[in-house]
């Protein structure tokens, strides 16, 4: 892979990862939630679904799913079932009065979290259908596939590791500006109505006609 495309896709992967969907949310949540770097371990298990998802594309799996209408609901409507209830278990979350001491934060164990995050990720086949349309625009084919692939890989996964680090960071950040149930109330069922208004996009999508 040369440096020119790799720049490009560098630049690529930023666009990718900062443009708000599934995982933000559910980072901004668990920074929101757990703090820093409780909540940091969400962010672990989506880039071990990204890379389950281009090693799917990698070995050619990824244009199956892209044929095939039964693999693609089945992934798509269990997607929009888990958001669904990130988003009622979000609105049920009670707020805890803060002072101004360093309160503790509730403590989620970091296995459930990576969990929590694989699954946003994995459960998403439009993401799969989207690396198999954009990464194989910066290949180049006389040049062996695979190590570009892990390069390629590595890149993604390290932005968006960077990426969300800003979102659950500044959620774990305005965590301490909540000082009242009412207005931890109001933030968490904002995130609910995010997750669901998530799940309500992901049922939206249609697999591509071939």
């Amino acid at each position: 892979m040369s440096f020119e495309a790799w720049l490009a896709f560098f630049v690529a992967s930023w666009v990718i990862s900062l443009s708000p969907g599934a995982g933000a949310i559910a980072s901004m949540s668990c920074g929101l939630q757990y703090g820093f770097w409780r909540g940091y371990w969400n962010a672990v298990g989506l880039q071990i679904a990204l890379v389950l998802q281009i090693a799917v594309v990698a070995a050619g799996l990824g244009a199956v799913l892209a044929t095939s209408e039964l693999a693609f609901g089945l992934i798509k409507w269990f997607g929009v079932a888990y958001l669904l209830w990130l988003a009622w278990k979000q609105w049920q979350t009670l707020p805890q009065a803060l002072d101004d001491s360093a309160a503790p934060r509730p403590i989620g164990r970091p296995l459930s979290l990576v969990l929590r995050g694989f699954v946003v990720n994995a459960s998403n086949p439009k993401a799969i259908v989207f690396i198999l349309a954009v990464l194989p625009q910066f290949l180049d084919p006389t040049k062996p596939l695979l190590l570009q692939y892990v390069e390629m890989g590595a890149t993604m996964v390290v932005v968006d590791l960077l990426v969300m680090a800003g979102y659950t960071g500044l959620a774990a950040r305005v965590l301490r500006l909540l000082r009242t149930p009412r207005q931890q109330r109001l933030v968490n069922r904002s995130f609910a109505t995010m997750f669901a208004g998530a799940a309500a996009l992901l049922a939206t999508v249609k697999r591509a006609a071939t």
